[in-house]
C-alpha cells in the first residue's frame, strides 16, 4: 500500500489532507450530537427547561447532523478524485510495463492474468482507496475519540463497551485469518476463468466445427464452479460479521440500559436520577458510535484482503525485470554494412527448458540477399528468425545486424531496421490505412501515397479498392472482417510501408494462392531489392529462388545452399521438394537420375 501512496501527486496529497480534515470535522460533529441529546433529555425529564431551550438544542443537534452529512459528501468528492487518478496512472504503468516485456515474461504471467491484473486488480485497488480515506481514517478516529468520551463516564458502562469491543476485535481477526488466503486463490481462479473464456472466444469456429460446445461448456463450468465455491466461502465468512455486529450492538444497548437502571435505582434524589438518565442516553449514543466504527472496519475487512492480494499481483508485474535488456546504440557505427545479418554459432533453448530447440546455427546474409528457412514442424525455423528482433535472446552465440551485436542496439533502433510479418497475421481495429501505416520509425513519415504503394506491392490493391471507403475502410478487431489471405497481404503491406533494411517473413505466404504468392514475391524483389529478407516457408515454390536456403531438422542444420545445390546434396530437402512438386516441375529429373 505504501507503493500506492508514493504515486500520489502534490495536488492529490492536498486532497488527502483536506479529506482527513473533513473526516475529523465529521467525527467531532457526530460525537457532539450525544452531548445535545443529553441536554435535551435532561430538560425533558426534569421539566425544568422551557420548550424554546429544547428547540434550541434540537436545532443545534440537527445542524451537527447536516454538517456531518455535508462533510461526508466533500470527503467522497476528494477521495473519488484521488482513487480515479491513482488507478489511471497505475493502469498506464502496468500497460507500459507489459509493453516492455519480452515473450518470456508474457508467457510467465500469461495473457489472461495480465488482463486481470490490468482491470480487475486495479479496480480492487481503486475501491480500497475510495473507501479507505472515508472509512479506514474515520473508523479509528471515531473509535478512539468515542472511547475517550466513554471513559470519562461511569466505569460500569465502560466495562460493558470494552467487552463488546473485545468480541468484535476477536471476530474480525478470526475472519481475516480465515479469509485472507482465499482471496489470493480467488484472483488466480479469475485468471483461469478469463483464460478459458478467451480461449473459447478466439477458437469459436473450431469449437463449432468439431461440435465441441459441450466439452467447452464443461471446461467453463469447472473454472466457473471453482471460482464460485471459493467466492461463496469468502462471502459466507464475511456475511457472519453483520449479524454478529447487530447482536453485539443490541446486546450493548441492553447492557447500557440494564446497568443504567441499576445505577438509577441506587440514587437517592430525583435530580441525581434525572442526571444519570440523561448521561445514559448520551452514553448510549457514544457506544453506538464505537459500534459504528467497528462496523466500518468490518466493511474494510471485506475488501481489504482482496485489495492487498491485488496490490501484490500488480507489484509483481511492475517489479518484473524484462530478460531483454536495452542496449546503448541508437544507430549503427559509421561505415557499417547496412542490411547485413550474421548468425555466429547460435544456439537457443526456451526458459526453464532442458533441451535446445536450435543448435549451432551459422550463416551470413549480405544486403539485398534472401535467406530462407525450411524444415519439418517444430524444427526451429520461427525460433531462429524471432531471435533477430530479440523477442528472445540467443542462449549461446551471437547475432549481428549491420555488423553489430543485436544486444548492443536499443530495441527501438533495432526494430527501426526491421519489417516483421508474423506467422499469424495480426490486424488492429481501425482502418486499412491505420493498419498499414502502423507504428513509427525514426526519420520516416507515413503518407497516404506510401500506404497505397505498400498495398500495391503486397498485391492488395484490387480487394482494398473494392471496399466501402477503400483505404479508410473499417477493420474489425483482429481483422475478422477479412479473409486469411487478405490479412496476410495487409500485414506484408505494413512491413513494406516501413521501408526497412531487413524483412522477416514468418510463414507469411501460406494463405496465398500460388499465383498471388509468385506475383507478390516478384514485386517485393523488384521494389525492395536493396533490403535483406529472412523467409520461413513450407512451400518449395516460395523459397526456391532464395540466395541461401537453410534446412533445419530438430533444431540442427542439415543443409545449406541454393535450391539446386540442396537438391543434389540434402536428402531432407529433396524429400520436402518431391512431396510438393514433380520432378518435371523441379527440373531435376535428369540430374537426380545421374546422381543415382
Amino acid at each position: 500500500m505504501f507503493r500506492i501512496l508514493k504515486t500520489l501527486k502534490w495536488k492529490e496529497w492536498i486532497f488527502a489532507f483536506l479529506s482527513v480534515g473533513f473526516v475529523v470535522l465529521q467525527v467531532w460533529l457526530d460525537l457532539t450530537m450525544p452531548d445535545y441529546m443529553e441536554k435535551i433529555t435532561m430538560l425533558a425529564v426534569s421539566g425544568a427547561g422551557a420548550g424554546g431551550e429544547i428547540w434550541k438544542n434540537g436545532a443545534l443537534m440537527l445542524g451537527c447532523a447536516f454538517g456531518s452529512a455535508l462533510s461526508s459528501v466533500v470527503v467522497g468528492f476528494f477521495v473519488a478524485r484521488i482513487a480515479a487518478a491513482v488507478s489511471f496512472r497505475m493502469r498506464s504503468r502496468v500497460f507500459s510495463k507489459v509493453e516492455s516485456f519480452s515473450m518470456e515474461e508474457i508467457n510467465r504471467f500469461s495473457t489472461a492474468s495480465l488482463i486481470t491484473r490490468t482491470t480487475n486488480d486495479i479496480q480492487q485497488v481503486q475501491m480500497i482507496i475510495s473507501m479507505g480515506l472515508q472509512v479506514i481514517v474515520k473508523a479509528p478516529i471515531l473509535a478512539v475519540w468515542a472511547i475517550c468520551k466513554i471513559l470519562a463516564r461511569n466505569w460500569q458502562w465502560s466495562v460493558s463497551t470494552a467487552v463488546a469491543v473485545a468480541v468484535m476485535v476477536v471476530m474480525l481477526l478470526i475472519i481475516f485469518l480465515a479469509v485472507f488466503p482465499k482471496f489470493r486463490i480467488v484472483q488466480k481462479l479469475t485468471d483461469n476463468l478469463n483464460s478459458v473464456t478467451r480461449e473459447n472466444l478466439t477458437g469459436v469456429r473450431v469449437v463449432r466445427a468439431y461440435n465441441a460446445e459441450e466439452y467447452q461448456q464443461k471446461k467453463f463450468e469447472k473454472a466457473n464452479g471453482d471460482l464460485t465455491k471459493t467466492q461463496l466461502f469468502t462471502s459466507r465468512a464475511m456475511a457472519i460479521m453483520i449479524p454478529v455486529m447487530t447482536m453485539v450492538m443490541s446486546g450493548l444497548t441492553l447492557a447500557i440500559y440494564w446497568v443504567g437502571a441499576y445505577l438509577i435505582g441506587d440514587l437517592p434524589t430525583g435530580a441525581q436520577r434525572y442526571e444519570m438518565f440523561a448521561q445514559m442516553s448520551a452514553f448510549s449514543g457514544y457506544a453506538m458510535q464505537v459500534v459504528a466504527a467497528f462496523m466500518m472496519l468490518a466493511m474494510i475487512f471485506i475488501i481489504l484482503p482482496r485489495a492487498m492480494v491485488s496490490v501484490r499481483r500488480i507489484g509483481e508485474v511492475l517489479d518484473a525485470e524484462s530478460s531483454i535488456a536495452d542496449g546503448a546504440l541508437s544507430v549503427a557505427p559509421e561505415g557499417a554494412p547496412a542490411g547485413t545479418i550474421e548468425f555466429k554459432n547460435v544456439s537457443f533453448k526456451y526458459p526453464d527448458a532442458s533441451e535446445y530447440v536450435l543448435h549451432d546455427l551459422s550463416f551470413k546474409a549480405e544486403a539485398g540477399q534472401t535467406v530462407a528457412f525450411i524444415g519439418s514442424t517444430g524444427s526451429g525455423k520461427s525460433t531462429a528468425i524471432n531471435l533477430v528482433p530479440r523477442f528472445y535472446d540467443a542462449t549461446e552465440g551471437e547475432i549481428l545486424v549491420d555488423g553489430v551485436n543485436v544486444r548492443d542496439y536499443t530495441l527501438h533502433a533495432l526494430h527501426d531496421k526491421i519489417g516483421y510479418v508474423p506467422q499469424r497475421a495480426v490486424l488492429f481495429s481501425g482502418t486499412v490505412e491505420s493498419n498499414v501505416a502502423y507504428g513509427e520509425k525514426a526519420g520516416l513519415e507515413f503518407t497516404e501515397e506510401g500506404v497505397r504503394e505498400a498495398v500495391r506491392i503486397a498485391q492488395g490493391q484490387e480487394f482494398v479498392e473494392k471496399l466501402d471507403g477503400k483505404y479508410g475502410a473499417h477493420v474489425a478487431q483482429g481483422g475478422t472482417n477479412f479473409s486469411g489471405g487478405q490479412k496476410q497481404r495487409l500485414a506484408i503491406a505494413r512491413a513494406v510501408c516501413r521501408k526497412p533494411e531487413i524483412y522477416i517473413f514468418d510463414d507469411s505466404f501460406s494463405a496465398l494462392d500460388y499465383k498471388t504468392d509468385k506475383m507478390l514475391r516478384s514485386a517485393l524483389k523488384r521494389e525492395t531489392g536493396g533490403a535483406t529478407s529472412l523467409i520461413v516457408a513450407q512451400r518449395i515454390g516460395t523459397i526456391r529462388e532464395a540466395d541461401l536456403i537453410i534446412v533445419l531438422d530438430e533444431g540442427k542444420v542439415v543443409g545449406q545452399g541454393t535450391h539446386d545445390e540442396l537438391m543434389k546434396s540434402c536428402e531432407v530437402y529433396r524429400e520436402i521438394a518431391y512431396s510438393q512438386l514433380s520432378e518435371e516441375e523441379l527440373g531435376m529429373k535428369g540430374e537426380v537420375s545421374d546422381n543415382g
